[in-house]
């Protein structure tokens, strides 16, 4: 069965979230459960805590279908010393918010080099990072979302991301988020059922789907390998729709989070709905 949804809004508190995705016909759902863009949040009180988990229940939606985000600012592979201890601070927090929430993965993207250390030092200070907090956690997956390799962001390619989870000593409690955007721009071909077969061929072999917990599904505006992170609506970019209707026909994606992130919130329950009908073999 797929796990269909998008990355709906917790605007007004963490409790809203599972009511917006009900509201677009969805299975699944992401969040952010604090303000993405700031290093501090309000600690969870236990009112929003139970609230939270009533909704999820009277929505249906149990742990394996939610997929939360942390906040863009943390770099676990920053260079220097003290801005790689705030990462690992705020990662933390943002790990013990997932468990008091009741919630199985953290979604996170890998972090940079920023052009002062090497990749493979960087890599590892990102699986140091990691292993810290599973240390101090319980239960949740840290789920390591591919890039599109802007910049000095690590995590595009295959090997990078089984680099990273090559050192994390609790094989168990890592893995990968797949964003089709970003695997189109950072060069993985997904325009035809060829290229997505040798592409999630290449996954299998470097990586192994026993470590995919979750996708982000979106077109992309920007070319094969251009390195954009440039998300569209499914079907209005350079991937089209045949990616997508393959992914809902594979049963290798069933039970996992698979979550849009495309420009137009106001059709997700349409992008939804056309991914059903790709799941039951039906055309657009």
């Amino acid at each position: 069965m797929k796990f269909l949804g998008a990355h709906v809004s917790a605007s007004g508190g963490v409790y809203n979230a599972p009511i917006n995705a009900t509201a677009i016909g969805a299975n699944a759902f992401a969040l952010f459960t604090k303000n993405q863009r700031r290093w501090d949040a309000k600690p969870l009180d236990d009112l929003t805590i139970r609230k939270f988990k009533a909704n999820c229940a009277k929505g249906g939606f149990t742990a394996d279908q939610i997929l939360p985000h942390d906040s863009y600012l943390i770099n676990l592979g920053h260079p220097e010393t003290e801005n790689l201890e705030k990462s690992r601070a705020a990662f933390l927090d943002e790990m013990q918010r997932c468990e008091q929430l009741g919630l199985k993965y953290l979604n996170f993207h890998p972090g940079s080099h920023l052009r002062k250390i090497d990749e493979a030092t960087c890599l590892s200070l990102i699986a140091a990072s990691i292993n810290g907090v599973l240390a101090q956690t319980q239960g949740v997956i840290a789920v390591i979302e591919c890039t599109a390799g802007q910049g000095s962001n690590l995590g595009w390619h295959f090997d990078q991301l089984a680099a990273i989870i090559e050192q994390v000593d609790d094989k168990s409690r890592v893995g990968v988020c797949l964003d089709t955007c970003h695997m189109f721009a950072a060069g993985y071909d997904l325009r035809t059922e060829a290229a997505c077969e040798a592409t999630f061929a290449d996954f299998s072999q470097t990586i192994g789907f026993e470590h995919l917990y979750g996708m982000h599904l979106n077109d992309s505006k920007g070319a094969l390998n251009s390195r954009l992170d440039r998300h569209h609506s499914l079907g209005k970019g350079e991937i089209g729709l045949d990616c997508f209707r393959w992914l809902m026909q594979d049963q290798r994606f069933d039970g996992i989070p698979l979550v849009l992130e495309t420009i137009e919130p106001e059709i997700w329950a349409d992008e939804i709905q056309m991914l059903r009908r790709f799941e039951l073999g039906e055309g657009a």
